[in-house]
C-alpha cells in the first residue's frame, strides 16, 4: 500500500500537485543533488504528502488577534540580531541546507522520516493519533534505543568529518551511559557526506546514513545530527510550545510553513523536563526567514539569542538519561543532588549540575568571571 501511494503522489506532483508551485522548482533542484543513499521518490512522496495538509498546519500555527497583539508587543523589545557570516555555506543547518535546497525535501529542514513516523505525523495533524510520539517516545519505544550502543562507521566521510562526528558523540557519551563505537555492526550510523545536514531519527535497526555535507563540518552540527539518530526531534515542535514561543508566520518563508507543525498532548512525551530554549535541537529565532527577521520569539524576548544554541545543554542531557533508563544505574541516590541535578551515570558519587551550579553535589554557585 505504501509503494502504491508513494506512486501516486508522484503522479500528483507530475500533474500538478507540486508541479506549479515554487516549492517545485527548489524540490527538482534538490533531487537532481541528492544521491544514492536516500530514495528520491519516496522523499517526494513524503513531502508532498505533509504538503496536502498545509491547510491544517496553518491553521494549526496561525495566531488570534489577541495573540498576534502579543507578538507584536514582544516584537518591540527583540533587538535586532547581527550575526557575522562565518562559514560561506551557512552558520546554521537552516542555511546550509536551504542552500542545496535539501531542506525542501526532508522534515523540519533536516531530519529523514520512515514510514511509520509519516503515518504519526499525519495522525496527529487530523487528531487520530492514539500512542505516544514525541522526538523522545515514538511507537516503537523502546524498540527505537541503542540499547547496546551506537556503532558507527564512515562511507565517504572526510578526515575532518569523522573528526567532529567523534567530537560530537562525545558530547552525548561524556554525560550519559550511552557509548559510541566504530565499527561495522549491522545496525550502525554510517556517516557520510552528501548534500546537506541531515539524519533518521531513532535506532532503524540497519545501516542507516548520517550525512554531514558540506558546511556541516562542525561539532554542535555533529551533535544536533547525532541527536536525532539518538532518538529526539525539534525542540520547537514540542506540544507545549506555544507556551514559550510564539511563530512569527509573516516572516516564514510560504512553502515551509507546514513545517511548523507541533505535536499534541495526547503524542508528545517530555518527562516533565521543561522547555528548554537553550537546547542544540532547537532551531534558531530567525530559521526558515525570508527577510532574515525572526520566525520564533520567547515570550521572555531575553531568550530570543539563545534559540539555536551549538552545545548540548543540561535539560537534553536529563531528557536523554531518562529516555536511556539511564537514571536507573543510580537508584537512590537522586537525593545528594541539589538545585535540580542528577546522578551522573558514569559516576554516581557526583552530579550533573544545572547552569549556574557545580560541585560534586551541584550546592556551589558559579559566578561568571568577565
Amino acid at each position: 500500500m505504501r509503494a502504491t501511494l508513494s506512486l501516486l503522489l508522484l503522479a500528483l506532483y507530475v500533474s500538478g500537485g507540486l508541479a506549479n508551485s515554487k516549492l517545485s522548482e527548489a524540490i527538482d533542484t534538490a533531487l537532481r543533488g541528492i544521491r544514492t543513499s536516500l530514495n528520491k521518490h519516496r522523499l517526494l512522496a513524503i513531502r508532498e504528502k505533509i504538503h496536502a495538509m498545509k491547510n491544517e498546519i496553518v491553521a494549526e500555527i496561525t495566531l488570534s488577534p489577541e495573540q498576534q497583539a502579543v507578538l507584536e508587543e514582544n516584537m518591540q523589545s527583540v533587538t535586532p540580531i547581527h550575526k557575522d557570516h562565518v562559514n560561506p555555506e551557512g552558520d546554521s543547518i537552516n542555511e546550509i541546507n536551504g542552500r542545496s535546497e535539501i531542506s525542501e525535501l526532508l522534515y523540519q529542514g533536516d531530519i529523514v522520516l520512515t514510514d511509520d513516523q509519516v503515518e504519526e505525523v499525519v495522525e496527529e495533524v487530523e487528531g487520530k493519533s492514539r500512542g505516544k510520539r514525541q522526538a523522545y517516545r515514538d511507537r516503537t519505544y523502546p524498540n527505537s534505543l541503542w540499547s547496546k550502543g551506537v556503532t558507527f562507521s564512515f562511507g565517504n566521510a572526510s578526515s575532518k568529518v569523522q573528526s567532529v562526528f567523534k567530537k560530537g558523540a562525545m558530547e552525548w557519551q561524556r554525560d550519559t551511559c550511552i557509548n559510541f563505537y566504530e565499527g561495522n555492526a549491522p545496525e550502525r550510523v554510517e556517516v557520510i557526506i552528501e548534500d546537506g545536514c541531515w539524519s533518521y531519527v531513532g535506532n532503524l535497526h540497519k545501516k542507516q546514513p548520517l550525512s554531514l555535507g558540506r558546511g556541516c563540518e562542525s561539532i554542535g552540527t555533529a551533535a544536533h545530527e547525532i541527536g536525532h539518530a539518538l532518538g529526539l526531534f525539534h525542540t520547537h515542535s514540542r506540544h507545549d510550545r506555544d507556551s514559550f514561543i510564539q511563530l512569527n508566520t509573516q516572516n516564514i518563508k510560504p512553502d515551509w510553513l507546514d513545517q511548523f507543525h507541533k505535536e499534541t498532548p495526547s503524542t508528545n512525551e517530555n518527562y516533565g523536563i521543561t522547555y528548554d530554549y537553550g537546547s542544540i535541537m532547537h532551531y534558531g529565532a530567525s530559521s526558515a526567514t525570508f527577510n532574515g527577521k525572526p520566525s520564533m520569539v520567547p515570550f521572555d524576548t531575553k531568550y530570543t539569542e539563545t534559540l539555536g544554541s551549538p552545545f548540548v545543554s543540561f535539560y537534553e542531557l536529563l531528557m536523554l538519561n531518562t529516555h536511556y533508563g539511564c537514571l536507573d544505574k543510580c537508584k537512590g541516590q537522586a537525593n545528594r543532588c541539589k538545585m535540580g541535578g542528577f546522578p551522573h551515570p558514569r559516576d554516581c558519587s557526583r552530579c550533573i549540575c544545572p547552569s549556574g551550579y557545580g560541585g560534586q553535589y551541584c550546592d556551589q554557585r558559579v559566578i561568571d568571571v568577565q
